[in-house]
């Protein structure tokens, strides 16, 4: 359901949003994540467009968060990269639907709940959940 580069953003920020104040070199979050560090890059690069993170140059820089974790959505980081494709219109672009069929309704209604359960997530939710295993990162 989800893109591989919404995939890796949530880890990149998942791993971020637990060691918050300390910045993480592109090199240590792509160890961390098992994100392959150029495409790990790029997701940050579009996250820092968007002004999730921001990246510190020099010693002790690198990765940061630019937004409380307890703020930042699963769905806020989702849409920054690869968002949930709604279904608006009929697909095969017949004439005659004028609304979504039955198919394409029910579909929209899952992508629906999914955004909505995305929302209510937030990365402050998964670091400091009761479970040991810290999420989409390596401990």
């Amino acid at each position: 359901m989800l893109s591989k580069t919404a995939e890796y953003a949530l880890r990149a920020i998942a791993c971020m949003g637990s060691q918050v104040g300390k910045p993480a070199s592109a090199d240590h979050l792509a160890e961390q994540t098992k994100v392959p560090r150029r495409y790990l890059t790029r997701v940050l690069q579009d996250l820092g467009a968007a002004g999730l993170v921001r990246s510190r140059p020099g010693p002790g820089g690198g990765y940061e968060l630019c937004v409380p974790t307890d703020t930042l959505t699963i769905l806020d980081v989702v849409n920054t990269v690869a968002p949930v494709e709604r279904i608006r219109n009929c697909p095969l672009g017949l004439k005659s639907h004028t609304e979504l069929c039955p198919l394409h309704a029910e579909l929209d209604r899952a992508y629906a709940a999914t955004e909505e359960a995305f929302r209510g997530v937030t990365i402050d939710d998964l670091v400091n959940s009761a479970n040991p295993i810290l999420p989409l990162c390596e401990s």
